[in-house]
């Protein structure tokens, strides 16, 4: 797992300095309009690395933590030491696809800005789930897990639902484009997954 705690303190420096250096901050945020005009490509991924608040960074610093571990395990356990570059990949990645929906709506809109883990973040759980699809995630204030393969569906229903109503100030559509990437990265390196997948709900159900 050294590969996700690397991650989290990268993250979590960078973060805990931009939090007391808004130009930084600023430079290093997803500004799809500074991407277009000004060719700031990085901004793609540097948004990943700062964040809005501390409750932020705690929440998806801890959700990479309890999923992040987990897949990184098991992309060791498939395809050996490659799998601690695949896991990079599919962290990166989704950084970087996840935002291009985004990227569509806002490129000549300069006021938009985006911060944040999240889309990374949900491409390592959406990994997850692919081995332990029967698996509990539990979500507060709900007490009860719920089975991941349920969760997936109801989550990327949620996202694009909220990303369609655009009434709040997350970024529901990296959310949402973050997890497809993580589950469809994770069964194309490894096509027997879904065979697995299947498998373990036909039994189940």
């Amino acid at each position: 797992m050294i590969i996700t705690i690397l991650i989290i303190a990268i993250t979590a420096i960078v973060s805990v300095i931009a939090f007391g250096n808004h130009q930084l901050f600023r430079r290093m945020a997803f500004n799809a309009y500074d991407i277009k005009h000004f060719k700031n490509s990085y901004r793609f991924i540097s948004y990943a690395l700062v964040h809005a608040d501390w409750i932020h960074l705690l929440v998806n610093m801890m959700v990479l933590y309890s999923f992040g571990r987990v897949v990184e395990t098991y992309y060791a356990f498939y395809f050996g030491t490659k799998g601690y570059l695949y896991f990079i990949l599919l962290y990166v990645g989704a950084a970087a696809l996840s935002t291009l929906p985004s990227y569509g709506k806002h490129k000549d809109d300069y006021s938009y800005t985006a911060v944040g883990a999240s889309g990374a973040v949900s491409a390592v759980l959406f990994a997850s789930i692919v081995f332990f699809p029967l698996g509990k995630i539990t979500i507060f204030p709900i007490p009860i897990g719920i089975p991941a393969i349920l969760f997936g569906p109801l989550f990327l229903a949620y996202s694009a639902y909220m990303s369609k109503k655009n009434i709040d100030n997350v970024g529901h559509d990296v959310h949402f484009w973050g997890a497809v990437f993580g589950f469809v990265f994770t069964i194309v390196l490894k096509p027997a997954l879904l065979t697995n997948l299947y498998l373990t709900l036909l039994s189940a159900f």
